[in-house]
């Protein structure tokens, strides 16, 4: 008998969960921009990014916060500002 060969699961890339590697260096940043823009335009849109807003700028952390966390949040915090970075660029041309 030969051994069954199992199938190798699907990657995150495959299930179209994540863009691959490639992906977005094919857009120039104006494009991005705008696509930012145009994404966070809408009702929804402007939903979620009220909620990123939320968990990251409208939370204080007590002194007894671990280094640890509090880089994590900066770094969530970051993230949100470049998505809004983006939009601003997106929308206005700079």
């Amino acid at each position: 008998m030969f051994p069954v060969k199992q199938k190798s699961p699907m990657t995150a890339v495959e299930r179209g969960l994540v863009y691959g590697p490639g992906a977005p260096k094919k857009m120039e940043q104006r494009d991005i921009e705008k696509c930012f823009a145009r994404l966070f335009s809408s009702d929804d849109g402007q939903k979620v990014l009220a909620h990123l807003q939320v968990l990251t700028f409208q939370r204080a952390f007590g002194p007894e916060t671990g280094e640890g966390q509090l880089r994590y949040v900066e770094g969530q915090r970051a993230l949100v500002a470049t998505i809004l970075r983006l939009i601003d660029r997106g929308r206005n041309g700079v």
